[in-house]
């Protein structure tokens, strides 16, 4: 089959929160959206023609996946990831954020530290904040725009800190680094030496580029898979965000059990039934729209860089490893700071990006861009932004 990617589709008046919500959060109206982590792109026409029958039986009671769910689950990690899962190690959640907050709710007690690698996904420390527990930083290291990892650092705080979860951000959001299995084995022995459980979340994991490969954190061995957590959706891979649906993958059984009672204590039962259709078609036979539109994206990459370096090249485009978020580096304005470099993109440029402050003091002076969206959008977007940065 051929996809069409370039078509905008109007998302005005669908609930979206990245294009809906805009005057409300004091954003301009006429803003370019690129903030938020969904596409622009339909989902595969698989997942929409399961949906339209699913809404034409229009019965919508209680549900639970089925074998069909579990079968094409397995399929795609075991093709895509080599990861043999087995049924009873899959938990459905509402997202992987919740699933985050269980955990830390699960085996940690308040007051207790939690490590995370600044710059990171932000709802990493409110949630960690929010359940009254201490944020402990392991920074990332920048070095030739790229990021990597402070061991020592990392062992460290650990054992200052009495650390016994880790949140790992696996492929990285903003930076873009998928992680070598080098690098998540010498984590992985660290968290194993100090009784650390690792809470992976793998969101991304699918959305990986040129000779980059994503590596399973319970991959990397028997007793690293017994001490994670494996948070993974199909949110990201086939835009279905909005369907709160996720599959968590927990090996141990007692693990699996103290994350489920707190699962429980929230009192979600039955996930949706929507989401489990979705689910089903998408990793059953989203797969040939799904390579289709990573490479599209791939290709928005490239053209955000070629267009950056033509146009304003004192602004550091980070390439992704994966995920179809960029990092972009304004540090080379030294004469701005970054309050006024976040006021020119967003009230004089109008277009809405994450600022890097968001995801932690490290992202001063960055800005994260979501290209996975119509090549004239990013085009316009980025048109804006030069103009005010060249």
């Amino acid at each position: 089959m051929s996809f069409c990617f370039d078509t905008v589709t109007d998302r005005t008046g669908s609930f979206a929160i990245k294009y809906d919500l805009a005057e409300k959060r004091g954003k301009p109206k006429d803003a370019v959206s690129l903030w938020v982590a969904d596409m622009d792109f339909p989902t595969a026409p698989c997942v929409q023609k399961a949906l339209a029958d699913r809404a034409a039986h229009g019965i919508f009671g209680y549900s639970r996946p089925d074998g069909r769910y579990y079968s094409v689950v397995k399929k795609w990690f075991q093709e895509r990831h080599g990861y043999s899962v087995h049924d009873e190690w899959i938990v459905n959640t509402p997202g992987v954020v919740f699933a985050i907050a269980a955990a830390i709710r699960a085996f940690t007690q308040e007051g207790e530290g939690v490590l995370i690698q600044k710059p990171v996904y932000y709802p990493f420390f409110n949630t960690i904040n929010a359940l009254n527990r201490r944020v402990v930083n392991s920074p990332l290291v920048l070095k030739d725009g790229r990021y990597e990892l402070d061991f020592t650092d990392f062992e460290n705080k650990i054992v200052a800190e009495g650390v016994k979860l880790f949140v790992l951000c696996s492929p990285h959001n903003p930076g873009g680094r998928v992680w070598t299995r080098e690098e998540l084995l010498r984590m992985s022995e660290i968290c194993l030496a100090h009784g650390v459980l690792v809470v992976s979340d793998e969101i991304h994991s699918d959305i990986t580029f040129g000779n980059n490969r994503h590596t399973v954190y319970a991959t990397l061995s028997e007793e690293a898979a017994l001490s994670s957590i494996i948070c993974t959706s199909p949110s990201k891979t086939f835009n279905l965000a909005g369907l709160q649906f996720s599959n968590i993958f927990i090996q141990n059984p007692k693990l699996r059990d103290a994350f489920q009672f707190e699962v429980d204590r929230t009192g979600y039962d039955e996930p949706s039934l929507m989401g489990i259709v979705a689910a089903t078609s998408a990793y059953g036979e989203g797969g040939e729209w799904f390579d289709a539109v990573k490479e599209y994206i791939w290709q928005n990459v490239l053209f955000t860089e070629s267009f950056v370096r033509e146009h304003c090249p004192r602004i550091q485009v980070m390439r992704p490893e994966g995920s179809y978020l960029v990092w972009l580096d304004f540090s080379q304005y030294t004469e701005l700071s970054d309050n006024e470099i976040s006021r020119r993109i967003l009230n004089k440029a109008k277009v809405w990006l994450d600022y890097g402050r968001m995801f932690g003091n490290e992202g001063e002076k960055f800005q994260r861009i979501n290209v996975a969206t119509p090549r004239s959008i990013l085009e316009e977007a980025l048109g804006r932004i030069c103009r005010e940065f060249d």
